[in-house]
């Protein structure tokens, strides 16, 4: 394992030059006899900031990589395990052979092996035979490898992520599309059972091309202005929905290659629609090929299992204590935006990283050195990672899963926040739920659970989901939330999205939630578009579509969607009738909206509405539409305003409110 030349071989060893921009501190010698060659892409300054946690672009040096030394074609490989007293690669190529291609061990104490192999070329699948503390033997996948076999095997296989970018266009103007005052209307995707080639087959995958051809019109035609798809992280288990991952460093190759993904990013770029992808740094799983117990000791996670093991999802936790796991965290987040060309990324399970006691009862947790439940070190690393992130990619955004009321995390950490660019709003999502789920004539009595969320909704720059979360394990699907007959649940349905919609702050609806799904969502099989074929549902796509155009195209919506002088309420005071009235503000008073909504089954006519501003409005959406499987009687083709003060510019508004129905007046 000595890096000292072999005295008997001089004839064979030759002094590999680095790569013109590198720096190596330390020579490089070849054996050529050697089946693997001494050869290195870490400097000395590499080591130190891996180790500090603060190299955040280990993919560049870390995993496989496809070179040519001395005139000869090969692969480089490189793996962490610093407990290790042997490591080699085992592939196809040697017949898994655990012992002809060793690697070297640097001998600055880093629990760096790495070595050049002659005659590898990117295809080749392997793995790293490691043995480990007290002499355990493994066989791991690569962590930084950005290509896997498709499951159920688990080798990495040697490949790279070159792809030539078309999207400049989009690149260069990202910036007006992200930023917290432009329209975020979010589509959550599983990738896997959008669409399937056989519907009922789980093992029936589109490829990523197959899915850009389908997908990209789909939610170009829908009107959405970003996708978010749930990870695309290799994982084992389909059962997971990619939240237990083995391969941060790789698209899964369920459908097809890192470039096809490339061109998957590259194509809705094309139509302007930016793309989130879900990263989990919370936790990973215990399969044999991954990332627990990589070395024979507890290398990527806790040891102590009071903070290492997660008894929610049965997986483990990352040692954010741990530069070197600090900064492969940070690198796989980062990764994404550098070789990707993704716009975000939706952090998940946050609540699970800061808090020690986080599904634990007293006795199962131990408080931080100042007697808080504050994992002070996953505090430390959030906040790293977001400085990094926007540092590098200041025309992005990171949005966390985070439900609890942990204060700023969506504040700027040089305002004592954790950084993020938005949060989602899980308060908002069960109390609107909550209360669309009451029988109506029951609602006049619940009118807090419907308002509540404006109470403190500018304590964060807050997203608002109708995630995959709830529709799922008996939840029901979001018509059948909805109570009454089929037509109510329609109209309630067309009701809560509008409000959704007109409500200030970003949106997320998940797939299939956009024309009532009347199953919940089943990862194996794919979404039920048969239901399309059916003018109530029909009309509910077409509802969502026309709301995503209201959104994007009225700048009252999202010119000062995060800002206390974007909102106000009109009128609460008709409790009993359960009609409720708020305004969106633009930055233009002649772009204000007035939002009236009636959550009984009662048409009102001549419903009178005090406001001030315009004298003028018009009726430019109704829930009820008939286009949208409305009754469409009752509607507003004329609004009669009444100056009733005319020093403060207050009207009276005659208006007439459909069943069920929202109001949008501009």
């Amino acid at each position: 394992m000595s890096k000292e030349p072999d005295k008997t071989s001089n004839a064979a060893k030759t002094r590999i030059v680095a790569p013109a921009n590198k720096k190596y501190e330390e020579a490089h010698f070849v054996d050529t006899k050697k089946t693997v060659w001494n050869y290195s892409l870490f400097t000395n300054e590499d080591v130190a900031n891996f180790q500090n946690g603060t190299h955040y672009k280990l993919y560049e040096h870390f995993g496989n990589k496809q070179l040519t030394v001395l005139n000869t074609a090969g692969t480089y490989f490189s793996v962490w395990a610093p407990n290790a007293t042997f490591v080699s690669v085992i592939g196809y190529f040697n017949k898994w052979n655990t012992l002809s291609h060793p690697l070297h061990v640097r001998q600055d104490g880093s629990g760096i092996w790495e070595g050049f192999i002659p005659n590898i070329l990117a295809g080749e699948a392997y793995k790293y035979h490691i043995h480990g503390f007290k002499g355990l033997k493994l066989d791991k996948g690569d962590p930084y490898a950005h290509l896997w076999e498709k499951r159920p095997f688990t080798a990495s296989i040697a490949w790279g992520t070159f792809y030539e970018w078309k999207d400049q266009q989009w690149m260069k103007e990202r910036k007006k599309h992200n930023a917290l005052n432009a329209p975020w209307s979010v589509y959550e995707v599983h990738l896997a059972s959008w669409m399937r080639p056989d519907k009922n087959d789980e093992e029936s995958y589109n490829t990523y091309a197959e899915i850009t051809a389908r997908l990209v019109p789909y939610v170009k035609q829908m009107g959405f202005t970003h996708i978010e798809l749930m990870p695309v992280m290799e994982h084992p288990f389909d059962g997971s929905w990619g939240y237990q991952g083995t391969g941060y460093f790789a698209p899964t190759s369920r459908f097809g290659s890192p470039q096809d993904f490339a061109a998957m990013v590259e194509a809705f770029h094309m139509e302007g629609i930016g793309v989130i992808l879900d990263w989990v740094p919370s936790h990973f799983p215990y399969d044999a090929h991954g990332l627990f117990m990589f070395d024979g000791t507890h290398t990527y996670e806790y040891a102590d299992m009071r903070k290492g093991y997660h008894p929610d999802w049965n997986s483990y936790i990352f040692n954010y204590k741990r530069g070197e796991v600090k900064s492969f965290l940070i690198s796989a987040a980062r990764f994404w935006f550098d070789r990707f060309h993704i716009d975000g990324i939706r952090v998940d399970a946050v609540s699970s990283m800061l808090r020690l006691d986080y599904s634990r009862n007293e006795g199962q947790w131990e408080p931080n050195e100042f007697g808080g439940n504050g994992n002070m070190e996953a505090i430390a690393f959030i906040k790293d990672l977001n400085e990094t992130l926007y540092r590098d990619f200041p025309d992005i955004q990171t949005i966390a899963e985070e439900a609890s009321d942990w204060p700023g995390i969506s504040k700027p950490t040089f305002e004592d926040g954790m950084g993020f660019g938005m949060k989602w709003m899980m308060g908002w999502m069960h109390d609107t739920l909550r209360y669309f789920k009451r029988d109506p004539m029951f609602r006049q009595f619940h009118q807090n659970d419907f308002t509540f969320s404006m109470m403190y909704f500018y304590d964060e720059n807050f997203m608002m989901p109708l995630s995959h979360d709830e529709v799922v394990h008996g939840k029901s699907p979001m018509i059948y939330k909805m109570p009454g007959d089929t037509w109510q649940k329609f109209a309630n349905l067309r009701l809560l999205y509008t409000y959704m919609f007109t409500h200030p702050g970003a949106k997320l609806l998940f797939m299939g939630n956009e024309f009532a799904q009347t199953s919940e969502w089943n990862y194996k099989s794919e979404l039920q578009w048969d239901l399309l074929d059916l003018v109530s549902h029909g009309g509910m796509k077409y509802c969502v579509q026309k709301l995503n155009e209201l959104y994007r195209t009225r700048p009252a919506l999202y010119e000062k969607q995060f800002s206390p002088d974007g909102f106000e309420w009109v009128d609460l005071t008709n409790v009993t009738e359960a009609v409720l009235v708020f305004k969106r503000k633009g930055t233009k008073p002649k772009d204000d909206l007035l939002i009236v909504l009636n959550m009984l089954p009662v048409v009102h006519n001549n419903w009178k509405v005090s406001v001030k501003g315009k004298s003028k409005w018009t009726e430019i959406f109704n829930s009820d539409s008939k286009e949208f499987w409305g009754t469409g009687d009752v509607y507003n083709p004329t609004i009669e305003a009444k100056l009733v003060d005319k020093k403060s510019k207050l009207y009276e508004l005659n208006i007439h409110l459909p069943a069920l129905g929202a109001v949008v007046l501009g």
